[in-house]
């Protein structure tokens, strides 16, 4: 269990699901039927399985290329704790109870189970043809707030595809940083990333650029929040605030000529970010 946790890098869950569960609990809010723990543990378990078929197929995929990357040759297929197939099992086990799962939530987010699917496990392939890679990771991520919400309202609204927006962008632009480790290697094997296009210095500006467009997407989901619901306090500006200024200092940590920051700026601080803006606004939603 250990090694699968590790596989999947399974503490890594805390970008997406503090948006997710954000999504879900806005659901609840609006339609006014009160909290439901069966629904809760549905949606928590997608997220779960997901996100495991996602990581697991994504190790897969890449174990050659892992095998050859000093940084990444102690993963668990290249070192030969986990087999190729049966991190192939995985997926296909993890795949199954995803899609099975949204079966018990309503009809509409299973018929769209295998779009999402198709996104988180197609983003595997990216890397080997274009530089927009970091961006279908971004769009993977960025399902959870919309799926959530789905899974309660069972039809769209624009709160959660802002925050989906945020996430898509919040996303597509640490990747873009923690990618920066890599693109000598990266580019010694013809794959292909923002760092590897642009180089190091116009990476970490259009990093910048995302984080913005994240910034925007997150104030005008609070800006719509407090428009919905006047009674609404400071809890979720103040967490738009964190969040922001958490996205301001990661990029304070890495700069062309100094990489030795970007753990902590990829795991620490987006970490943070995301479990606190999520818990401050559940809490105002719930206040």
């Amino acid at each position: 269990m250990k090694n699968y946790l590790s596989l999947v890098k399974f503490s890594h869950t805390i970008f997406a699901l503090p948006f997710a569960l954000l999504g879900f609990f806005l659901a609840t809010l609006e339609s006014g039927g009160g909290l439901s723990f069966r629904l809760f543990i549905l949606v928590v378990l997608c997220m779960v399985f997901a996100r495991s078929a996602a990581m697991a197929f994504n190790r897969y995929l890449d174990r050659d290329i892992d095998e050859q990357n000093p940084r990444t040759a102690t993963r668990e297929i290249p070192a030969g704790v986990i087999s190729p197939k049966a991190a192939l099992s995985f997926v296909f086990i993890n795949s199954l109870l995803f899609i099975a799962t949204t079966w018990f939530i309503n009809l509409l987010c299973f018929l769209l189970s295998p779009v999402a699917l198709l996104v988180i496990l197609g983003y595997s392939y990216t890397k080997r043809f274009t530089f927009l890679c970091h961006f279908v990771l971004g769009l993977g991520l960025s399902l959870a707030p919309i799926g959530a919400y789905l899974s309660v309202m069972g039809q769209f609204d624009l709160i959660p595809v802002l925050y989906s927006g945020a996430v898509l962008l919040w996303v597509s632009g640490f990747d873009i940083i923690y990618a920066l480790q890599d693109d000598d290697f990266d580019r010694s094997l013809s794959l292909n990333s923002v760092p590897v296009k642009m180089g190091r210095p116009g990476a970490l500006r259009l990093s910048n650029f995302l984080h913005a467009g994240s910034a925007f997407f997150i104030l005008a989901a609070a800006w719509q929040l407090q428009s919905a619901y006047p009674e609404f306090q400071w809890l979720h500006w103040l967490a738009a605030a964190i969040f922001l200024g958490l996205l301001f200092y990661q990029h304070t940590l890495v700069r062309p000529d100094d990489l030795s920051k970007v753990n902590i700026a990829f795991f620490t601080t987006n970490g943070i970010a995301s479990l606190l803006f999520g818990v401050l606004v559940i809490m105002d939603i719930y206040l």
